[in-house]
């Protein structure tokens, strides 16, 4: 190598360089400063309005958290939320992958539609459905009585609070997940499909034999993401319900707000946030090794 070549080589490198350190000036602001943070003030008593005033506490904020009955509530509310939504949000989004996977007329326009939810703001669906589950002069109730059937209480009852969030949230986010699905079905070789009919394999046969296994990395992809995404619940419950009906529907995500945002008591969200994180990347790894055995 000439010296115009390292020479044009370093401009390449600082070129680079130049191009990221705005980015990576940001993450380190947002993002590994705010983690050194929380890990520093999870083992103290920080207090938000007297930000001088914090002592070492110790372990003092992760003991508390055993003994925290809306705490265990919420990541109870948390967990339910996750096992009911990811299962049913991914099947939708397949199933409507699948359907417009097909080549028909107006396909475009039920992708643009299936889609659409997707890109609408949290607060804007959230608030929509609010009022179309309102147990007096909603339209779902409304329609109900039309049919004959009687009313029902929905984000006002605590059984059905959270079941109401679940299908709200899988109806606004199926739709990101479909495209991500529709791109795996596309890369499908359809030779095995053609290899498939000449068999005399129905549908279900080269669906579990051909489509799934083709879908799996996309699959792996989609669950830990959807997955973790999940954990993030916060917007839905504190526009719809507030985290009731007696805390039926608070988050973890809401709690560490209300108590950090509201209390001002920063050193305990701070501990709650540690081992949050922790239990996500715990979860994410399960996952992970997860299909990595099913596909050995």
């Amino acid at each position: 190598m000439n010296t115009h070549d390292k020479q044009y080589k370093k401009t390449e490198v600082f070129t680079a360089y130049g191009f990221l350190m705005f980015a990576l000036l940001l993450a380190i602001i947002f993002i590994v400063v705010p983690i050194i943070l929380a890990f520093t003030y999870g083992f103290t008593d920080y207090y938000l309005l007297k930000p001088n005033a914090k002592q070492f506490t110790g372990l003092a904020n992760f003991k508390r958290m055993i003994s925290d009955e809306i705490l265990r509530k919420s990541f109870f509310n948390t967990i339910q939320f996750v096992f009911l939504v990811v299962p049913i949000q991914l099947s939708m989004a397949l199933g409507l992958a699948l359907i417009v996977n097909k080549r028909i007329k107006g396909n475009g326009f039920f992708r643009t539609a299936y889609f659409s939810p997707a890109v609408l703001s949290l607060v804007v669906i959230s608030i929509l459905w609010t009022v179309m589950l309102n147990p007096t002069s909603g339209l779902i109730n409304q329609t109900l009585l039309n049919l004959g059937l009687p009313a029902q209480p929905f984000l006002t009852s605590a059984k059905q609070a959270m079941p109401s969030i679940v299908m709200i949230s899988a109806w606004s986010g199926c739709g990101y997940q479909m495209m991500i699905f529709l791109a795996g079905l596309t890369n499908i070789d359809s030779s095995l499909y053609e290899a498939a009919d000449i068999d005399g394999a129905n549908g279900l046969k080269k669906f579990l034999y051909i489509t799934l296994p083709g879908l799996k990395p996309i699959t792996m992809f989609l669950v830990i993401t959807t997955t973790i995404q999940a954990f993030k619940l916060i917007v839905q419950p504190m526009v719809m319900t507030g985290g009731g009906p007696d805390y039926s529907t608070m988050t973890i995500l809401q709690y560490i707000y209300e108590y950090g945002y509201r209390h001002r008591n920063i050193g305990y969200v701070s501990a709650i946030t540690l081992v949050f994180t922790l239990f996500l990347i715990i979860v994410s790894v399960g996952i992970k090794k997860l299909f990595k055995e099913e596909q050995a």
